[in-house]
């Protein structure tokens, strides 16, 4: 049995949590009186006691809230359980949302001790449904019946729409037909063609967020700009070139200037990543062909598909 030892909330961003003897849940939006409730994935931070214990046992002198932590609970392995795990406690549902996160600026913690166990061990949910919940109340890990939806990110890349001059369509384009086969997109993002930011994101994404599909577009063509493909191969762990190669196969159909299409297709931990071009027109018609697809394949992924053979 896992309980609920203690309840932190705070007022302001970027100052430490303090301990509460109850707090309101209010559904998609997170704990009633806490600076990062709001319209977002990371409503509310959870922590395991057992991993603060051994932080502390190193020396370090924290207690609940320190990480910035809104649940502090003994007997869950937080870190272990996939995004989209449910938790309950009473009538409050939580549905997990992301496993850790990046620290760009090190908090006082990690300048006091030289680590900071909030990136690797700290987990982040959404409010499905609100409540009362007191220091002390069981936490329990749901079983959900039925096939969760596919979590898909789109990202657009594109100098003159990331600085305004232009209106990109190709990412909304992509984000509507991911939609209307019933993917959950949870993620839609615009940057400039730069390597650094796109390999973050792409790495954020799969590692933390952990989406079942990412998919870009523009950056694929000949322009000393175009750094899509680069950028994807540097964060990869497997290459799954039949895709792309079908892509550009059945494109060439459709117009020979398919071949110069450098878009590639790569695996990062459980996440498929796919390259698209920047045309409107073109990421419809690639979408298209993989469609029917994808789904075996995101399965192999997540574990719950059989393999290729027939």
């Amino acid at each position: 049995m896992a309980v609920i030892e203690a309840l932190c909330i705070s007022t302001h961003r970027g100052t430490q949590k303090e301990q509460v003897a109850a707090a309101v849940f209010v559904p998609d939006w997170g704990i009633e009186g806490d600076a990062h409730a709001g319209h977002w994935h990371r409503q509310v931070s959870l922590l395991a006691s057992e991993q603060i214990e051994a932080f502390r046992a190193r020396g370090a002198d924290v207690g609940p809230g320190a990480f910035g932590e809104n649940m502090v609970v003994r007997g869950i392995d937080f870190a272990r359980l996939p995004v989209g795990t449910r938790l309950q406690s009473g009538t409050v549902l939580l549905e997990l949302t992301q496993i850790g996160k990046e620290c760009h600026q090190h908090c006082t913690i990690y300048q006091a001790v030289g680590d900071c166990i909030m990136p690797r061990q700290g987990v982040f949910a959404k409010v499905l449904e609100g409540g009362t919940l007191h220091v002390g109340d069981e936490l329990v890990v749901v079983q959900q019946a039925g096939k969760r939806p596919y979590q898909a990110a789109v990202i657009t890349l594109s100098d003159k729409g990331s600085h305004g001059e232009r209106h990109d369509e190709s990412g909304p384009a992509l984000a509507a037909c991911l939609r209307e086969a019933g993917y959950d997109v949870v993620e839609t993002l615009l940057l400039a063609d730069e390597a650094g930011p796109l390999q973050q994101h792409l790495r954020r994404l799969a590692d933390q967020r952990q989406v079942d599909l990412i998919l870009t577009t523009g950056g694929t063509g000949l322009s000393p700009r175009d750094i899509t493909p680069e950028a994807t191969l540097a964060v990869a762990d497997k290459q799954v070139p039949g895709i792309s190669e079908a892509l550009r196969a059945a494109s060439l159909a459709i117009t020979p200037r398919a071949m110069l299409s450098r878009g590639v297709s790569v695996i990062r931990k459980k996440t498929l990543i796919i390259n698209f071009p920047g045309s409107t027109k073109a990421c419809r018609e690639y979408w298209a062909i993989v469609a029917d697809v994808l789904p075996h394949g995101l399965d192999i992924l997540r574990g719950t598909g059989g393999d290729c053979g027939r």
